[in-house]
């Protein structure tokens, strides 16, 4: 993860706080699935329901499922 999301504290937070939202999807994807979580600067300001949406956006769109 990037310097730029935050200090070596924000950074694992924003860590931690993706891969437990991750977890509780991971059902979504075709078995055999690789996918990159890439956080970007605002991720360290954000809340956690906040990164639920924005990673519920991100899976949709990957998934086919909205708009681009």
């Amino acid at each position: 993860m990037s310097k730029a999301v935050g200090g070596a504290v924000v950074r694992n937070k924003v860590k931690r706080r993706l891969r437990h939202l991750m977890r509780e999807r991971v059902d979504r994807l075709p078995p055999g699935s690789l996918v990159v979580v890439r956080a970007l600067p605002p991720a360290g300001d954000a809340d956690h329901a906040q990164l639920a949406r924005d990673l519920d956006a991100a899976l949709q769109r990957l998934l086919g499922g909205g708009a681009r």
